[in-house]
């Protein structure tokens, strides 16, 4: 039975599509008009053994927020929707990715609660995104993934590999937590949320 979602969103500032299917070889096929978002997803595919699709636009010629945060709704959904009931699933799981002198940790729960914590000092520009803007992708994710995510910075000079490092270290986390290990609710209670 393939695990797969698909989602669709369309607004006044975005148009997306986002399939992603788990059990499968990674592939990326990313096409949204932000190269250095496009770059990092690919990365969370490749690492996470994900078959993700995104494609779209939005308006970019205001800014990318809106388009970058609306791409963390999408893929966070289609992951949800990938991951059904979620029975069996590791639920947990955390990963170390260090790329030249960065190094970020990301631990997940895919236990239905979802939360943030975003410890990643990252300014500037990194291509055309404000790295700021990051943290609204991560956080649109965490939400509509269900998701409890720990991210933090260990150390880093360069923006670039260290915004790359938080998503290596997602796409590995999530690896992890996806694959089904047992049966049933991954939970004390008998149900996630």
């Amino acid at each position: 039975m393939s695990r797969l979602g698909r989602v669709e969103r369309r607004s006044h500032e975005t148009e997306l599509a986002c399939e992603l299917e788990l059990d499968v070889p990674a592939q990326a096929r990313l096409s949204v008009g932000v190269p250095f978002l496009e770059h990092l997803l690919e990365q969370v595919a490749r690492f996470g053994g994900l078959r993700l699709r995104l494609e779209g636009r939005g308006d970019l010629e205001v800014d990318p927020h809106h388009l970058v945060e609306d791409a963390g709704i999408v893929v966070g959904q289609a992951l949800d929707r990938a991951l059904g009931d979620r029975a069996g699933i590791a639920r947990f799981a955390h990963a170390y990715a260090p790329l030249d002198e960065a190094l970020a940790r990301v631990v997940v729960d895919l236990g239905r609660r979802p939360h943030l914590v975003y410890a990643v000092p990252l300014d500037g520009t990194i291509g055309s995104l404000e790295a700021e803007t990051l943290e609204e992708w991560w956080r649109a994710f965490a939400i509509h993934a269900g998701a409890t995510l720990h991210v933090d910075l260990l150390r880093g000079r360069n923006r670039h590999h260290m915004a790359e490092a938080c998503f290596k270290a997602l796409g590995l986390a999530l690896g992890r937590a996806v694959v089904v290990t047992g049966e049933g609710a991954p939970s004390t209670k008998g149900m996630l949320g």
